[in-house]
């Protein structure tokens, strides 16, 4: 029987790290977004030298960083942080240098910049490049090992090699993110050409016909002034839309939900109040693309159906969720009777949230108004 030392053993062991290592990154791979793919790095890569903190930064090509992704700190840490950081001292010198950088103390090294006010005690480092070649996807930060103990050599070569698997993951996830912007940017060109070439026309088409009733004198003038004038906004509107196709991706969440709110032509009857924070969302661009597609259908529901004098629109984000709350005092329905189950709205609002993780809640009632809350996790727990 081979003892501990043998050469049997010590392959057995590099086997068993290999199939760890590859399990932790298909594990991260699996990630719906390129955030959550991050994130899983992070966490599996703090795992696996058992450290206490960890951390996945992407460069933004101008020698700050994208995304930030950290593990072991609880969301009330990060918060109480004055800001996260923007690739400097240690950190930039990864992204520059390309190189791995073990410290058993990194307060001593000339070339590290500090802690931001609010950021919690790190001691020893361990920074490793995420690269395939020459392509760099980003840098890999871990700090303090949980028995108290300095990185060691073996633990550099686990998180490099880590790494290395880690970037295949990155680059397949910023693959599928790009694939399905082209998708938005593809759908919302058809929705464009159908609306210039169907409604628009047919919108043109109702306005000189109702002008020609006006000039023949077939009914009030003025009635028929106004519908042309309704009329000509509604059509300015969609070529507003359309020429507005292409995403501003530096839209807080408040504005986007106020474009929601516009779009729909809410009648002056019902009273809209919002409380949504005027804040960057806590997701891609193509994914809260797809929330705001939800809350339209939400929004839509209650201004087109719910008969209400009030609706309020609320969205929040809460631990690790976002939720948006749409609430009216309208007549209300019961949410167990399946014909509003079956209904297309709803079955839309549904399929939409499932597809990022997550899930619709009804309160309603017949006379007392209803109560829709969608929350959609903004990371995986």
């Amino acid at each position: 029987m081979p003892s501990d030392n043998s050469p049997e053993k010590s392959i057995q062991d590099i086997l068993g790290t290999l199939k760890d290592i590859t399990s932790a990154v298909m594990y991260a791979a699996e990630g719906r977004t390129l955030e959550q793919v991050l994130e899983r790095v992070a966490e599996v890569s703090r795992d696996l030298v058992n450290a206490r903190y960890a951390a996945l930064g992407v460069p933004d090509g101008r020698g700050g960083l994208k995304y930030f992704k950290v593990a072991g700190m609880s969301p009330d840490e990060v918060r109480q942080m004055s800001h996260l950081p923007t690739g400097r001292g240690l950190l930039g010198t990864i992204m520059q240098e390309r190189r791995t950088i073990r410290l058993d103390r990194m307060q001593d090294d000339p070339r590290s910049s500090g802690f931001c006010d609010g950021h919690p005690t790190m001691t020893s480092f361990l920074g490793v490049p995420v690269q395939v070649g020459r392509q760099l996807f980003g840098q890999l930060y871990l700090a303090d090992r949980e028995d108290g103990q300095p990185f060691t050599e073996e633990d550099a070569q686990l998180v490099e090699m880590m790494a290395g698997y880690a970037a295949l993951a990155i680059a397949g996830a910023q693959l599928g993110e790009q694939q399905s912007r082209l998708n938005v940017l593809e759908e919302r060109q058809r929705i464009g050409m159908e609306l210039h070439d169907g409604v628009i026309q047919a919108l043109y088409a109702i306005g000189m016909h109702l002008d020609l009733m006006r000039t023949v004198g077939s009914t009030s003038p003025g009635e028929l002034g106004d519908i042309i004038t309704d009329l000509n906004t509604v059509i300015e509107d969609i070529r507003r839309y359309i020429m507005n196709l292409k995403r501003d991706e530096h839209k807080t969440v408040h504005r986007r939900f106020q474009d929601i709110v516009e779009r729909l032509h809410v009648p002056r009857s019902i009273d809209i109040q919002m409380d949504v924070p005027d804040e960057q969302p806590p997701f891609t661009q193509s994914t809260f693309e797809a929330i705001c597609q939800i809350a339209n259908e939400a929004v839509s529901n209650a201004v087109r159906h719910a008969d209400a004098g009030h609706i309020r629109i609320k969205a929040q984000e809460e631990q690790n969720f976002f939720q948006i709350i749409i609430a009216d005092d309208g007549k209300g329905f019961d949410p167990d009777n399946h014909l509003y189950q079956q209904g297309l709205g709803l079955q839309n609002i549904r399929h939409r949230a499932r597809l990022y993780g997550g899930q619709v809640n009804i309160q309603s009632a017949p006379g007392s108004g209803t109560v829709l809350t969608i929350t959609i996790p903004t990371r995986v727990v």
